[in-house]
């Protein structure tokens, strides 16, 4: 009869005991392992560095997870790149189904209102955020001024604090972009600051109309990257492009309403941009001055001068003051551009001498010395006074400032410098010198004009990306470091001399790299971290 028969185990020997070691020890290793995965979820590939594991799967976890599960986490990639980033060990974050935006202030209602219809999350209104939520706070421990802000990922869920709300809104255009382009945030804190205060784009729509509706456009895509100005020219010699009540006379055809530029200026503020209106003058009134002959300058042989008013006559200094007024009431509070460059009767090579009637005129008001350029400056200061006040800041191009004379303009005039190619102009260093506050226009690497006229080119964000910085003001050359703080920023320029060049959407397409490039060194003069290949590829992504 067999053991078995009987019903009892048959005595096991050594190597039978090592078989059932192994086994117990296998099995216990794979439930161990079970285990891990259930309790510490990654991607569905298994990575678990740089903050790429699953946000749904973490906010349904609502508690952090072990650190050593995961590899330190990356530096953020975003245009413009942040300034400063502690990596730390976590899953991140990603947008999950049940995932909030919270403002923990009612300041910052709009900016969670924006976030959460961008990423499609819920809009919290009321309660604290759980996990997997996005807070937005005010905090006055944020340090680096109102444009700072810090963005921390931690627990599964994200913090955006600022000292003002303009910080808070820059950190949500960090979260937008990095959601866009990696689908979700890494574990770690962003500190950002800009290195300047002004970062612009400027358009030109009196040579060229420009619909409403692209405008708009541009100015949400200048907020995702962070640029805070909007130029707005729209009066030249070829057109006077917005609605006027003083002097509806002036207007062309196409024009802005006065609705359509309060949209538009409505849009900007919810994106943190000031508009900066400009009606240039002396020079550039030729719309202005086909409904007003009688104003328009003459030699001395009697012939009129292009698009160029005469400064002499009292009635045209009425008239541009009357029009300065009217349109401070619809950009209130903006900032001012007051133009002041090309006056071609300064341009010749004898003012005095081909227009005596403003030398004569010069010498009655500034005495027997007095010369066309203090009838120049005259009239720039003037027209400031038309606009100065409501915590405005003016400005006018660098080659509406004259050395010597009777009479200096304003000590509150920041100078716009933008004659980079231009010979026989003063250079940056010399504002500098003076204390002036100087933005960056350099038509060198900043004017995007349109047909590339007069030795232009299209600029390539490239180049811009490679060789310019804040300090480049006048051809490819840096003013001293010494005068860093008194440069307050720049602006990309569209300039439309030739209108029929390129349509609206080549223009957007044209500027598209350079506008970002431009953000990217107002942001951080500094070498970028990205090499150029990157950069363009990451700006195709954020698109």
């Amino acid at each position: 009869m067999s053991h078995a028969a009987n019903g009892r185990s048959s005595p096991r020997g050594p190597g039978d005991r090592r078989k059932l070691l192994w086994i117990l020890v296998a099995l216990v290793a794979a439930t161990a392992v079970a285990l891990v995965f259930s309790l510490w979820p990654g991607d569905e590939d298994g990575d678990r560095g740089g903050g790429e594991a699953s946000g749904a799967d973490t906010a349904a976890a609502g508690t952090p997870t072990p650190e050593r599960s995961y590899a330190l986490s990356k530096r953020p990639r975003v245009i413009p790149a942040v300034s400063g980033f502690e990596a730390a060990r976590g899953p991140g974050w990603k947008p999950g189904k049940d995932a909030k935006v919270v403002a923990e202030d009612d300041a910052l209602d709009d900016e969670a209102a924006l976030l959460a219809s961008e990423l499609k999350l819920d809009r919290a209104t009321d309660g604290d955020a759980g996990a997997g939520d996005v807070e937005l706070a005010l905090d006055e421990g944020v340090k680096g001024g109102g444009e700072a802000y810090t963005l921390k990922t931690e627990g599964g869920r994200v913090r955006i604090t600022g000292s003002r709300d303009t910080g808070v809104f820059y950190g949500t255009r960090t979260l937008k972009q990095l959601v866009r382009t990696g689908g979700g945030v890494p574990e770690g804190e962003v500190h950002d600051v800009p290195a300047k205060p002004r970062r612009g784009f400027m358009l030109d729509i009196a040579r060229k109309n420009f619909t409403a509706d692209w405008i708009e456009q541009r100015i949400r895509e200048m907020g995702d990257l962070k640029l805070n100005e909007f130029g707005l020219h729209f009066s030249d010699d070829q057109a006077f492009r917005i609605a006027s009540d003083s002097h509806p006379e002036v207007v062309s055809e196409p024009h802005l309403t006065k609705a359509q530029v309060r949209r538009i200026i409505k849009l900007a503020a919810s994106r943190h941009i000031t508009v900066v209106p400009e009606i240039d003058s002396p020079g550039h009134l030729g719309a202005v001055l086909k409904a007003h002959p009688q104003l328009q300058l003459r030699s001395g042989s009697g012939s009129p001068v292009q698009g160029t008013v005469d400064i002499a006559n009292p009635a045209a200094g009425k008239l541009v003051d009357e029009l300065l007024k009217e349109y401070a009431e619809l950009f209130k509070g903006s900032d001012w551009h007051l133009g002041a460059d090309e006056y071609l009767a300064l341009m010749s090579a004898d003012p005095e001498g081909s227009y005596p009637g403003l030398a004569a005129a010069a010498r009655k008001k500034y005495g027997p010395n007095g010369r066309v350029q203090d009838l120049a400056t005259g009239w720039l200061n003037d027209r400031a006074k038309a606009v100065r006040g409501d915590g405005r800041e003016l400005r006018a191009w660098n080659d509406g400032f004259f050395t010597g004379g009777a009479v200096r303009p304003a000590k509150d005039l920041q100078v716009a410098y933008w004659t980079g190619k231009e010979s026989g102009k003063r250079e940056p260093a010399e504002f500098l010198a003076e204390g002036r506050k100087v933005l960056n226009y350099n038509d060198e690497y900043l004017y995007y004009v349109l047909g590339q006229p007069n030795q232009f080119v299209y600029p390539t964000g490239e180049r811009i990306y490679k060789e310019w910085t804040p300090r480049v003001i006048r051809g490819t050359g840096a003013v001293p470091a010494k005068y860093d703080s008194q440069i307050l920023g720049g602006s990309f320029a569209v300039w439309c001399d030739l209108a029929d060049s390129q349509t609206q959407d080549q223009v957007a397409a044209g500027i598209r790299l350079p506008l970002a490039a431009v953000a990217q060194k107002l942001w951080d003069a500094g070498e970028p971290p990205l090499s150029w290949g990157e950069f363009k590829a990451l700006a195709a992504k954020a698109d």
